[in-house]
């Protein structure tokens, strides 16, 4: 129940929030919206409210905001395809920047619930070189052989650029200043100098816009890499993950904790946002190629031919997603 309440949680947020994005776009672009769905193939409930028809459909995995005159040719005034060539680049992009927006908030939530590390000393492991030391739980670091400390960053930096000697650790306890002197150990798992302490965790509205923003640039920068490698063959399909294998991970982050659910969210909304924005047949990506082709070429492409290059790229995307999900059965060994 658990796992499924979460996958419900994160496939219904990345979607909704992805088809919002072309909704508020277009709406506010005036342009006609027939339909908004969440979830591809039969449809298990729909109300119109208005011009528009809001459905649920039976595989979780997309949805659509069906506009007039987007994949055919009308004459409506409010159509799709009488709408500015920038109208409609900003509606074809919105779904991947809301999908941005949203992850760059779940992250913020993510690293709000967990805190960000102080300089503040929360735990000293038994025989480690600061407790052989004497540093204690509450001492706060403010210098490392005179090297100013201002962040737990800088304490991780500072004990691996001054090497295997013995450091001069200055710590505020109480109201006094004191210093103990010891030196680092190489801890071979994680490849790095460490004294044997742990930080404490705060909440800061600051710190977790700061730490969601660098997270959700590193993840962004991760992607181009992954498609980097993709051409070069460092990559194969067990490295890809359908609907199923998604469904397996958040299951598994509900384990840990409803919270972590949130950083996986903004993980799969990047994920989802990015590759929208590839150039492939059905994809925003491709409708934002041809649009700039319009663009350059002065005159629109033949919407009944776009719409069968775009009805292409989706059954081949539902055949792959067939083929992933295969992979994703044998890979988590579902069955």
């Amino acid at each position: 129940m658990q796992t499924a309440l979460a996958t419900i949680f994160v496939f219904c947020l990345v979607v909704v929030v992805h088809e919002f994005g072309h909704f508020a776009v277009a709406k506010l672009s005036d342009v006609k919206v027939n339909e908004f769905s969440v979830g591809m193939g039969p449809r298990i409930f729909g109300k119109k409210f208005g011009e528009t028809e809001y459905s649920l459909r039976l595989i979780p995995i997309g949805g659509f905001v069906k506009m007039e005159g987007e994949d055919e040719d009308s004459e409506d005034g409010r159509s799709f395809n009488k709408k500015s060539v920038k109208a409609r680049m900003a509606i074809i992009l919105a779904g991947a920047i809301m999908n941005f927006v949203l992850a760059f908030v779940v992250f913020g939530i993510y690293f709000y619930g967990v805190g960000s590390p102080t300089t503040e000393i929360s735990e000293v492991s038994s025989g480690s070189p600061a407790y052989e030391a004497g540093l204690a739980p509450g001492d706060r670091i403010t210098e490392i052989d005179g090297i100013a400390i201002d962040s737990w960053g800088d304490v991780s930096e500072t004990i691996g650029k001054l090497g295997e000697k013995e450091l001069n650790v200055e710590v505020e306890r109480g109201d006094a200043v004191e210093s103990f002197k010891m030196t680092p150990e190489l801890n071979a798992d994680e490849n790095r100098l460490l004294i044997g302490i742990s930080p404490e965790m705060e909440s800061s509205i600051g710190d977790s816009l700061s730490m969601s923003g660098k997270t959700l640039v590193e993840v962004i920068g991760l992607m181009f890499d992954f498609i980097g490698r993709l051409f070069t063959g460092g990559v194969g399909t067990d490295d890809v993950s359908g609907p199923v294998g998604i469904i397996y991970i958040v299951g598994e982050a509900a384990k840990t904790g409803f919270l972590y659910v949130f950083y996986i969210a903004g993980l799969i909304s990047v994920n989802l946002g990015f590759f929208n924005l590839l150039p492939i047949p059905a994809l925003d990506g491709s409708r934002f190629m041809f649009l700039l082709l319009e663009a350059l070429r002065g005159k629109p492409i033949d919407p009944e031919k776009e719409g069968r290059v775009h009805i292409v790229g989706f059954l081949l995307l539902m055949m792959f997603t067939v083929f992933i999900t295969y992979k994703d059965i044998i890979k988590y060994n579902l069955f």
